[in-house]
């Protein structure tokens, strides 16, 4: 295990203040700064195309010579949602590096699964249901009464 997941196993987040200006841990420190450089080639790709079509409207409303749109049109039509998905893309294999650093494992170690592959558990992705039938919890009813 390396330092840093050496250091983020030992904090403890529950005592430690959330302040998205300063953050109190390296985790934090490192998640943030992913998240800004995200958000500052977001607002380029979004704005950038809408501001150089307002400083320079001539070069931004020539047409493009291999499709025949308006360069604004294209960038704005095209590169916007294609600039949206790899920025997700990005963002997903970056935070992937940082949990990979910090040693934060996303895999769920839940109980033993029978032979159907079900566990004994219920969730609440499945209604409370236990795979016999009967129910997990108890439950609200339409008129406000808690049926078990």
């Amino acid at each position: 295990m390396s330092q840093a997941a050496q250091r983020h196993q030992n904090t403890n987040y529950l005592n430690e203040e959330v302040n998205l200006l300063r953050p109190s841990t390296p985790y934090m420190r490192d998640h943030l700064r992913i998240v800004w450089a995200g958000f500052i080639a977001w607002a380029l790709i979004v704005f950038g195309p809408v501001t150089l079509t307002a400083i320079a409207p001539a070069a931004m409303t020539a047409t493009m010579p291999v499709l025949g749109f308006p360069w604004h049109y294209f960038l704005v039509a095209f590169c916007g949602p294609t600039g949206a998905l790899v920025l997700a893309a990005v963002y997903a294999r970056q935070r992937d590096k940082l949990d990979d650093k910090y040693g934060i494992d996303h895999s769920t170690a839940g109980p033993e699964e029978n032979e159907t592959g079900e566990s004994g558990e219920a969730a609440a992705t499945d209604g409370g249901e236990r795979p016999g039938g009967s129910r997990a919890s108890s439950e609200q009813r339409s008129d406000g009464r808690i049926q078990q």
